[in-house]
Formats: structure tokens, sequence, C-alpha cells
């Protein structure tokens, strides 16, 4: 029998191993709730207890390295400096960036979930990049990483390496995609209308960004990191064509992609919605996985047809229901479900069982556990 590992590695290398992998996705929201009083909890710590108890494939997706090394610390001509507040309900930042020609400043805010809010993604209720002069400033200044950086990646991979051990494979977030990343700089609405304002300009950030984000997974993957996840959702099926991806998206996307592989590790692209008219562009970007498959009304994708348009070339990951069903059907009906879709994912091999992403906080024990036996019953090859 192949270690959680072995089947994972062998599966993302799209060849078949002894069973279809079983990897629900769990982060600091259902762990907290799991693990009641604990003052902190950690995608890679507790995942692997979790997953030693259930008894699962764990692909550990840990958030450290999802805040880029420019925003970390200061670097020539790059002071950051960061102010945190909190009212008791709402977690206020505070991030500048201080340059020879002037501050840049972005505002985010998250409502505390106690132990659980390191898992919560922030909301950005002031983007850095708002006009003009500030991306050209941006740009002018942005440091590269340096060797300091890369030790720290080489340092926290090894510890995480040995804390999983045969459990499961290490699958970090970069920072971001480079749309979502864009995005998140100047604002989604903005970076839309872009490259229809000034195309020329719109690439050159774009391209820029890219190349950091190339630099960055790069090192992260020779650091030993088997996989790296691209967050990929907010260009997705229900906000662009496949055409605008294709013209304005896509190139830049498979640009980290490509560093990511030429490092040794897997790339992992994650759109939890709609992607259906995308599945075109995702066979040209040629991710390794894409997660997740996400059914109505969440998504507009179906495990069979996702299969059939992607299933010889990308591995996929997920399908069950995780935001009402898993949470609110019984055990029996969680089991027949689970192997309906390992039915479905299993033939021909590049599939990964899993929820359509993190399992939810409330979610029932037994709930959880009847999914994990049911697929791992139906699993063999």
């Amino acid at each position: 029998m192949l270690t959680s590992r072995e089947r994972l590695l062998l599966t993302l290398a799209g060849k078949i191993a002894d069973r279809v992998p079983v990897s629900p996705f769990v982060q600091e929201q259902y762990l907290s709730w799991y693990y009641p009083g604990r003052a902190k909890v950690d995608r890679v710590v507790d995942a692997v207890e979790l997953a030693n108890e259930l008894d699962f494939d764990l692909m550990a997706k840990h958030l450290k390295f999802l805040r880029p090394h420019f925003f970390r610390k200061s670097y020539p001509n790059w002071e950051v400096r960061t102010r945190e507040s909190s009212d008791g309900r709402i977690t206020h930042y505070r991030l500048e960036i201080v340059t020879p020609r002037r501050t840049l400043f972005e505002e985010e805010a998250v409502e505390e979930a106690g132990v659980a809010t390191a898992g919560v993604m922030r909301v950005t209720t002031k983007h850095l990049l708002e006009t003009r002069e500030e991306v050209e400033i941006f740009l002018e200044y942005l440091p590269a990483l340096d060797d300091a950086g890369r030790a720290v990646m080489r340092e926290v991979v090894a510890e995480w390496r040995r804390i999983v051990g045969d459990r499961g494979v290490l699958a970090p977030f970069g920072f971001a995609g480079v749309f979502n990343f864009a995005a998140g700089l100047r604002g989604v609405e903005t970076l839309f209308m872009a490259p229809s304002e000034d195309e020329p300009a719109y690439r050159e950030f774009m391209s820029r960004i890219a190349g950091a984000q190339c630099e960055y997974s790069l090192a992260l993957a020779e650091a030993g990191a088997d996989c790296i996840g691209i967050q990929g959702h907010m260009a997705n099926a229900g906000t662009v064509s496949s055409a605008f991806f294709r013209e304005f998206v896509q190139e830049y996307e498979k640009q980290v992609i490509e560093a990511i592989h030429t490092g040794g590790a897997y790339s992992i692209y994650h759109n939890c919605g709609r992607a259906k008219r995308l599945y075109p562009n995702y066979r040209e970007m040629g991710m390794s996985l894409w997660e997740t498959v996400s059914e109505p009304p969440a998504g507009d994708n179906q495990l069979a047809e996702a299969k059939a348009a992607l299933g010889d070339k990308i591995c996929l990951l997920g399908n069950l229901d995780q935001i009402h069903f898993l949470k609110t059907a019984s055990p029996a009906e969680v089991a027949d479900r689970a192997r309906q879709i390992m039915a479905v994912g299993k033939p021909g091999g590049r599939y990964i069982f899993a929820a359509s992403d993190f399992l939810e906080t409330g979610t029932p024990r037994e709930n959880v556990v009847a999914m994990i036996e049911a697929a791992r019953q139906e699993s063999s090859y």
C-alpha cells in the first residue's frame, strides 16, 4: 500500500496510484471549531493531527507565503510600515510603503472570528494603487526577492516537511494569481476596465506582476514545496468570457504555472466557482490540478463534463457540496453521494476526492467521517 504522499504525487503526475486520494481541505475555521479551546491552529500542525485521526490524504495548503516578501519587510527605497487596530468586532489593517517619491498605503478589514480569524480573507477598503502615478511608483521601486527571503522559504518548508512526513504533500499558496493579485492592488472593477482604457499600461503592469510571481513561486518550489497554489477565482466564467480571459489574463497566469513546473513542483489553480466556459483556456494553461469542481448553485460545473473536457490532461479535485449538503444531510446520504462522486471521478485517474472547498464550521464530525470512509471504499482502481 502506498503512503498518502506517494499516492498524491502519483496522481498529480497523471499516473494511476493504488486508489484515488481522499483529501478534504481543512483550514483555520474548521480546525478551530473541531479543536475548541486551542489558542491557535495551523494548516500544517493541526491539519496533520486531524488527518491522522480521520485517516485522509493531506494536502497542506498553508497561507504563510500568501503575503509577498515586499509587503512583509523593508528594502532600499521601500520601507514597509504596518498598523493594526480592533474595536472588538472588526480588525483594521493599514500597510504603508514609503518610497523616495511618495508613500503608498492600503487599508483592509476583517471580521474577528477568534482563533479562526487567521484563515478569514481580508476585505480591502482602500486599494494600494488607485492612480496612474501610484502604479508607476510601485513598479519603479518594487523589490526583488532576496537571499534572506529564499532562506526563510527553505527553513519553513523543511520544518513543514518534517511535520507532514508521509501523511501528505505541501501545497502552500504563493501570492495569489496574477490577475487576483493585481485586482487586490488596484480594485477588480478598475482592472477589468484597464485593457480598454490603456492596453499598453495594463500589459506592462501585468507583466511586472507576473515576473515577480514567477520569481517568488520558482523560489518556493526550489525550497521544496510539492505544490504551489494559485488563486484564480476573480477572473472566472461568471465575470469574463473565454476570449477576454485568453487575451488579457491567460498568458500571465501561464507564466506562473510554468515557473512552478520549472522548479519541480505541481501547480494548483484555485477557482471554486464558475469555470465551465473557461475549460478550453485551462487546457491551454496546463496547470497540474484545477480545484474545485463546484456544482450549482456555488459553481456551474458537473464533474462528468469537467472530466471529459480536462481529465486527460489536468488533475481535478472536489465536487461534494460542503456549504449546505455536507452540513445538513444524514451520514447515510453523505456516504451515498460520496460513492456517486467517486464513481464519476475515478475512471482514468487524475482525480482527487474532496468537497468543493474547505470544510465549514459546524459540519458534523459523523458526516465528515461518512464522507471519507465511503469515498475510500470506492476508491481502489
